[in-house]
């Protein structure tokens, strides 16, 4: 496949660390943009525990909400990642508040009557070392589908650890060869949709 030429992606990490603690949520977006850039996309990252981003489902919060600018940066890519960890076999609490906030986007519509959101193609990164991955998955998917994202042949990738002990995913030293193929296969098949999506929109909505 001929790498895309124009699409833009932006990472919504959603460790519960601030920067610049280390996180292994990070370190699976930033080889996730690295694959993408190799496929001829521009890439940013954002890690949202580093911005305020007030609870509620709507597109602005109001006085000392930083969402309006994530949400940005969401409508001028054309690849959204969401790299999340596990926590009691769950999305982190800031994965959910992203989706709350991204809820407030089926309202919204473009000038055919379509989800504002509907054309852009979704990711999801998972680590964690508990059980939970698929179900984490499932659950972002499906909310990021309601919403209106297209969701790529295998379009994720995760990482879990054995349970009951402390080795994360930055702890390893190197990838393991399994979460390199399949990082490499969803970002391959995400590009794919993007620009196929760029080039032939859904219908309009009547």
């Amino acid at each position: 496949m001929s790498g895309p030429t124009s699409l833009r992606a932006v990472a919504l990490v959603c460790t519960l660390k601030s920067g610049p603690a280390e996180s292994s949520s990070v370190l699976m977006a930033e080889q996730i943009c690295e694959s993408l850039r190799t496929l001829g996309a521009t890439t940013e990252i954002v890690r949202c525990a580093d911005f305020a981003i007030a609870p509620g489902v709507e597109a602005d919060m109001g006085e000392g909400d930083e969402w309006p600018a994530i949400r940005q940066k969401v409508l001028d890519a054309d690849i959204v990642l969401i790299s999340t960890p596990i926590w009691l076999g769950h999305p982190a609490s800031i994965a959910q508040r992203v989706l709350e906030r991204l809820d407030a986007e089926l309202s919204n519509t473009d000038e055919a009557g379509r989800p504002i959101m509907i054309g852009k193609v979704a990711l999801v990164a998972v680590v964690g070392n508990e059980d939970g991955a698929h179900k984490v998955v499932a659950d972002l998917f499906q909310g990021l589908n309601d919403i209106g994202f297209s969701i790529p042949a295998q379009g994720c990738t995760y990482w879990n650890g054995e349970a009951m002990q402390g080795t994360d995913y930055k702890d390893l030293g190197e990838t393991p060869d399994a979460v390199a193929r399949t990082t490499s296969a969803a970002t391959r098949n995400a590009a794919h949709l993007a620009e196929l999506l760029k080039n032939g929109q859904y219908p309009r909505y009547e």
